[in-house]
């Protein structure tokens, strides 16, 4: 039962964090999702990070990651409006625009995860 409220609280703060993010007004005038790429890209270098720290230190209590990986980055993080803004893209004409954003979130969250284990590490 803990284990469930670990998630759902960190999934609150993580999805509450992720609205915020998103309203910050970048300046797009290329089209580029930008607020969700980010977003995206910090939450993999978090989990990243976070799972470098797990495996290293064995006394870290599960809940505590469970709240960080699950909770915060599942809530922060978001597969369905990047799907949701690459079929806009595409159905709007962007395509080119369309295939930069699915290659260089795929690249870049990617990469993020690798460099947080490796600062970790």
């Amino acid at each position: 039962m803990l284990e469930f409220l670990a998630v759902g609280f960190g999934g609150f703060i993580g999805s509450a964090a992720r609205y915020l993010f998103g309203k910050i007004p970048l300046k797009n005038p290329a089209l580029f999702p930008v607020n969700t790429f980010l977003i995206n890209v910090i939450g993999a270098f978090i989990i990243g990070c976070i799972a470098a720290i797990a495996a290293k230190n064995e006394t870290l209590d599960p809940r505590l990651v469970l709240f960080i990986k699950v909770g915060i980055c599942g809530g922060f993080t978001t597969f369905s409006t990047f799907s949701l803004e690459v079929n806009d893209l595409l159905k709007s004409g962007f395509v080119i625009t369309a295939l930069i954003y699915i290659t260089a979130s795929v690249v870049c969250s990617v990469s993020a995860v690798f460099l947080g284990q490796y600062i970790i590490k």
